[in-house]
């Protein structure tokens, strides 16, 4: 059942009248033969409807956020919301879904839609997008300038257009084409894994790992290991952005290459019981570090903490090097003499033990949110144990600051802990932003170089890309994750896929959060 959308209002003003596009040499006046006998023959009143109903159908779609074009109604009445592209009727106010297109050309007798995401033209006839040069130009000028009125340059300007150069503005002005694959696709659980799914879909939207399989980063032709995680990946990345499907994804190659690692210190995951999502995320790092070019650390074997603290791969270059790792510096001052002690050691994820800040006093009133954590993690001072080589005190206070911020930063917020042998879950709250300013966290924060501080505050900011979270309990729980594509958000429960809101993921209980440097988002 097709779902209406808002009409334009009549108003007593004198309606104005379109006119279709100038011919020009070698090009159609008309998109396609339908739409040439639908406009060319009829009366002037229907040639200015048409147009003024593409004018409403693209201001759906370009004014409203894409859960609008994107929802229909079921036969019952329902709202639908789908992840494949809807489809406006450009006769009618209905709003309706591929299948529900063809029933609704049947009954009204309606022949042109148009796309819900892109506001390209569709014929029903034809069975195929159509280019019509009226309908095209004013979808171009809506989805580049926002307003479909063709403002006359300066004659200066005709001549000389630098603007048109601009990265930005042949940004703002690239049209996707409608068929591209999006990478928004659940993964089928294969038996308690979705801790798993959950970190998989972090990666599937990942610019910097997407682009590197995509780019034939590994070359899968080439490889000749066995079992190889590296090609798992590489044949997931295909799968998801080569074709349009919204059918879950089956990763058992990846599931079958971890079950089959060498790892010691993860041979315990592979079992058909749930697993720590936080875990997977350090063996699959671990994994294809080795696999693309890295070494394998010799602690790696002995404990599953090691990959997190690799000083054998500070100078590595492989791509999860260059997404995931930057560098902790940590500064102990003796409080007797003064004596300064500093090292630095590569990081893959930040790690806050909520336990310990849920109890201190300062965030007890305030509530809980992770700048606070972060604040209290890398920017106050605390005393450590510490015996001063010059002389001799033990009185000293420890200093954790980032000495270099990698490109995709990967927070966990501590939600399992183990008291007596026993594991618990710790629920405790804690507000996250979609923006993150890392800045005051960083060793440079100190400087008295007040422009260098604004100019390297500016590259330290982060945008939020994706949330895992643990629902339930330790015995009975469950992952699921949600995922920026463009500006618009999306659930993954497994094989289930659907849209959110931002204020749906902002209230959620994170368990690790993943951040895009701004430049890179």
């Amino acid at each position: 059942m097709p779902s209406s959308r808002p009409t334009t209002p009549a108003t007593p003003a004198s309606p104005k009248i379109f006119k279709i596009k100038e011919p020009q040499p070698g090009v159609p006046l008309f998109g396609c033969e339908h739409i040439q006998l639908f406009l060319g023959s009829g009366a002037a009143d229907r040639m200015n409807r048409t147009i003024q109903n593409y004018r409403t159908c693209l201001r759906v779609i370009f004014e409203n956020t894409p859960i609008v074009p994107q929802t229909s109604r079921t036969d019952k009445g329902q709202p639908f919301t789908s992840l494949t592209p809807n489809y406006l009727c450009l006769q009618c106010s209905a709003t309706t879904t591929e299948q529900g297109r063809i029933a609704h050309g049947e009954t009204s007798q309606h022949r042109f839609y148009v796309e819900s995401r892109n506001g390209c033209l569709f014929c029903q006839m034809c069975d195929d997008f159509i280019w019509d040069p009226t309908l095209e130009d004013l979808r171009l000028r809506k989805s580049g300038k926002g307003s479909f009125i063709a403002r006359k340059r300066k004659l200066d300007e005709l001549f000389t257009d630098p603007v048109k150069e601009d990265p930005r503005f042949i940004s703002t002005n690239t049209v996707e084409a409608p068929c591209r694959a999006s990478g928004i696709r659940g993964i089928y659980n294969m038996g308690a894994t979705c801790y798993m799914n959950v970190i998989l879909q972090c990666f599937v939207h990942n610019p910097l790992l997407r682009n590197f399989y995509l780019g034939d980063g590994h070359q899968s032709s080439d490889c000749t290991q066995k079992n190889c995680m590296s090609c798992a990946m590489d044949d997931m990345f295909q799968e998801f952005y080569a074709l349009e499907t919204t059918v879950g994804y089956s990763a058992s190659n990846i599931l079958a290459s971890f079950w089959l690692s060498k790892r010691k210190a993860y041979e315990e995951l592979a079992s058909n019981k749930e697993q720590d999502a936080h875990e997977f995320f350090q063996f699959l790092t671990e994994e294809l570090h080795e696999i693309n070019g890295g070494s394998r650390a010799a602690e790696s074997e002995d404990s599953p903490s090691a990959p997190k603290r690799s000083k054998s791969s500070n100078d590595c270059k492989c791509i999860v090097h260059q997404t995931f790792y930057g560098k902790l510096q940590s500064t102990i001052t003796c409080q007797s003499c003064g004596d300064i002690n500093s090292s630095v050691e590569s990081f893959l994820d930040l790690s806050l033990g909520l336990d310990v800040l849920a109890k201190k006093k300062s965030l007890k009133a305030t509530g809980l949110s992770l700048q606070k954590c972060l604040d209290e993690e890398y920017s106050k001072p605390e005393r450590c144990e510490y015996t001063c080589h010059q002389c001799g005190t033990q009185e000293a206070k420890r200093l954790l600051s980032i000495k270099s911020l990698p490109n995709v930063l990967c927070i966990q917020l501590k939600r399992f802990k183990q008291n007596n042998g026993s594991a618990s879950k710790i629920d405790t709250t804690v507000s996250f932003p979609l923006k993150l300013e890392m800045f005051p966290y960083t060793n440079r924060a100190r400087s008295q170089d007040t422009k260098q501080n604004y100019e390297l505050a500016r590259s330290c900011t982060y945008d939020l890309q994706s949330v895992v979270v643990h629902v339930g309990n330790l015995e009975t729980g469950h992952y699921v994750s949600y995922s920026r594509v463009g500006n618009q958000w999306f659930k993954f429960n497994d094989h289930n896929v659907t849209l959110a809101s931002k204020s749906q993921v902002l209230s959620e209980q994170a368990f690790l959060l993943f951040y895009v440097v701004r430049s890179l988002a």
